[in-house]
């Protein structure tokens, strides 16, 4: 378990959003949308990553690779069929490059913090 606060314990979570609007945001750019468009996409795996959040209690330990894998499989179980219903559609391909974005960046940000933080440890050892 980490050592954070839980208002340290919070600003990580924020990292998880973050994480999925930068996924949304980099796919919209691809299609040239505005910022409108890009909150549309993001918001049904916003939900979907507070659900795997929620589910998960990831704020406990907040860089677990258990608590990424929550968050992403928020993201994508949720997500994905919100995304439909809202557009009527899915495309498998964007299923695919959803699922593999999300996870890489979900799961991403927490590999780069604990190599940081066990960087940092070795350095004061």
């Amino acid at each position: 378990m980490t050592t954070a606060t839980p208002t340290r314990h919070a600003s990580w979570i924020v990292l998880d959003a973050a994480a999925v609007l930068a996924f949304a945001a980099i796919g919209r750019a691809s299609h040239t949308e505005d910022l409108a468009g890009t909150l549309l996409t993001a918001a049904p795996f916003v939900v979907g990553a507070a659900v795997g959040t929620l589910a998960a209690r990831t704020w406990r330990d907040p860089l677990a690779w258990r608590a990424g894998l929550a968050v992403w499989a928020g993201a994508v179980v949720v997500g994905l069929p919100v995304r439909a219903a809202i557009t009527g559609r899915l495309p498998l391909s964007f299923a695919i490059v959803a699922t593999v974005a999300l996870g890489a960046l979900v799961l991403g940000w927490r590999g780069v913090v604990r190599l940081l933080r066990r960087s940092a440890t070795h350095r004061h050892r």
